[in-house]
């Protein structure tokens, strides 16, 4: 049974998301004592997160931020507050999705369902294990590893998806329809400068593979992927 962790300190709100997301069969654990967040996520290994914004003593970038140091799971970020730079710093440190208050339950589920479906699905038994693989630059899609050479950094979902994308039509463009459509698959929650923000993070991850301007922005159609390294390099 797959674990979700709530990390809202309205506990009457965490009360009817926990008893909302059993009834679809989740387990959940709900978190009590804000200080000892990280310690209950390494505790529960939960396989998604919800996480407030306005928590006491730290917010919920910081506990997103101590969350990546350790696991790729799925965080959800749920918050009052609308406006565009809280999203986007949601985004910056590390979240994969974003939910306004006051929401919707049934488009709760469904974000928790597609995070679900991206994170775990391929694990299936039988499932071989993807490798994409662009003139010595290859993306495991499935570790949310992108590796040239020696050098290995770590992929959030929503990045990885992102190079998947580049790397299957390379080298022609992926279009920015058919990237929201990758990323959001419910279509619940669909912004373009969302988009934006995660090819930036994308950029800066390639960037510490040491490869500079690999995605190219093909204005007012999309992006691709342009080969500025050394097949050869660490080698």
């Amino acid at each position: 049974m797959q674990q979700i962790m709530i990390v809202e300190d309205d506990p009457k709100l965490a009360e009817l998301l926990e008893s909302y997301i059993v009834k679809y069969g989740y387990d959940v654990h709900r978190v009590c004592d804000f200080s000892q967040v990280m310690e209950e996520f390494q505790q529960h290994k939960p396989d998604l997160v919800l996480l407030d914004i306005n928590l006491p003593s730290y917010d919920g970038y910081y506990w997103c931020r101590q969350i990546r140091l350790t696991s790729t799971c799925p965080v959800l970020f749920i918050s009052a507050r609308a406006g565009e730079m809280d999203q986007i710093m949601a985004l910056e440190n590390g979240g994969d999705d974003y939910i306004t208050k006051p929401f919707n339950y049934g488009v709760v589920m469904a974000k928790i369902r597609s995070q679900l479906r991206r994170a775990y699905g391929e694990y299936a038994s039988g499932h071989q294990e993807r490798v994409l693989q662009v003139e010595g630059l290859m993306l495991l899609p499935e570790r949310l590893e992108l590796k040239l050479g020696t050098a290995q950094v770590t992929l959030t979902r929503k990045e990885a998806d992102i190079m998947e994308s580049l790397m299957e039509r390379y080298p022609r463009v992926s279009s920015r329809d058919a990237l929201l459509e990758k990323l959001w698959d419910d279509q619940s929650y669909v912004d373009e400068n969302t988009l934006n923000v995660n090819i930036t993070r994308v950029r800066k991850k390639l960037q510490e593979l040491g490869v500079e301007d690999a995605v190219e922005t093909v204005r007012g159609t999309g992006y691709k992927l342009h080969v500025t390294w050394n097949g050869e390099a660490g080698l």
